[in-house]
């Protein structure tokens, strides 16, 4: 089938060929989108070298699907005219992910909710995939109460920008190189951390943490989740890291949340610290997997769990989801 990658010049875009290829997803014809600036470079996949062309060119080709990762502004502007063309578009932007009209989809937990008619689908924010991913086989079982969730999130999750302002600092630090390199953050991210990603809201809380919040409660279809989220960015690359404290309704068996989260789909258990084995993100890079451990009852109340999730947040966290959406597409028969 015909698939149109908007921006296929970016980070996101870029892992999203990757992974269509990987996955061997059945492209007849692709049709990479970007920026005026990129139009007639070429891209890889497959490879073969397909030209990048304008939106108005991507939608005259009719492309079955649209896999968009171009920002909040490109996707409300041209989300609407792909879908207006009978063109299904995956968006991997916020624009559409609190919309009421709109699904936002994890497929592990919601795909369930897509039809036929659903021609502008959400991809939702990368840390809040990671952790549904590891709390809704719990929520199932134990019913969570609320969550209060601190991040530790990797400079990819900014763009190629940020990638070398931290490589530029580094290199600067170590080797004394004075090369000039950009600034994507106010501040150096080497050897700092960050705790703000997006901006200040009036609640004090950043657009980031907020998404988490509202985010969480629509995939896991529970507005009685209560939620509160800090997110901060740290220099590395691999993936974001997520320490999360869940209150349940019910208690539980720490060896039966075990078991629950090694059989769930998507999840890889790694939680031996007798043997000083958890999840990092240098292990979780490149792959498709939520990694969960530092698994332990929290002794200061009753009900509520310690976890430690980790995910490639360009895979899982933005790529990957995308493809999988597109994947229960074309399984059964919607697009």
């Amino acid at each position: 089938m015909k698939v149109a990658v908007v921006g296929a010049t970016g980070l996101v875009g870029t892992k999203m060929l990757q992974v269509l290829a990987e996955r061997n997803f059945p492209v007849t014809e692709l049709i990479p989108v970007a920026s005026e600036k990129s139009i007639g470079k070429e891209v890889a996949f497959k490879g073969k070298k397909y030209k990048v062309v304008s939106a108005g060119d991507a939608i005259a080709a009719k492309p079955d699907v649209a896999l968009f990762s171009a920002g909040g502004t490109t996707s409300l502007a041209l989300a609407p005219q792909f879908a207006a063309a009978g063109i299904t578009v995956i968006d991997n932007s916020s624009a559409w992910r609190m919309d009421p009209s709109k699904k936002l989809v994890v497929p592990e937990i919601n795909a369930d909710a897509l039809t036929k008619e659903d021609k502008i689908i959400a991809n939702p924010n990368c840390s809040t995939i990671q952790m549904v991913v590891a709390l809704n086989p719990l929520h199932k079982k134990y019913n969570i109460q609320r969550i209060i969730v601190s991040t530790y999130q990797s400079v990819t999750g900014t763009g190629v920008k940020a990638v070398e302002q931290m490589l530029g600092e580094r290199n600067h630090a170590v080797k004394g190189d004075n090369n000039e390199y950009p600034m994507a953050y106010k501040y150096p991210i080497d050897l700092n951390v960050i705790p703000q990603i997006d901006v200040f809201l009036d609640n004090g809380y950043t657009k980031e943490e907020m998404k988490m919040v509202n985010e969480t409660r629509k995939i896991l279809r529970d507005d009685s989740i209560r939620v509160t989220a800090t997110t901060v960015r740290i220099p590395v690359m691999g993936g974001h890291s997520e320490s999360v404290n869940i209150e349940f309704e019910h208690d539980f068996d720490l060896a039966e949340v075990k078991e629950i989260l090694s059989k769930a789909p998507g999840v890889v258990v790694v939680d031996d610290p007798s043997n000083a084995l958890y999840p990092m993100p240098k292990d979780a890079h490149e792959k498709d997997d939520v990694f969960v451990g530092r698994l332990r009852r929290d002794e200061s109340q009753p009900n509520t769990l310690n976890m430690w999730i980790v995910s490639d947040n360009l895979r899982k966290g933005a790529a990957t989801n995308a493809v999988q959406i597109a994947e229960y597409l074309v399984e059964n028969n919607l697009l």
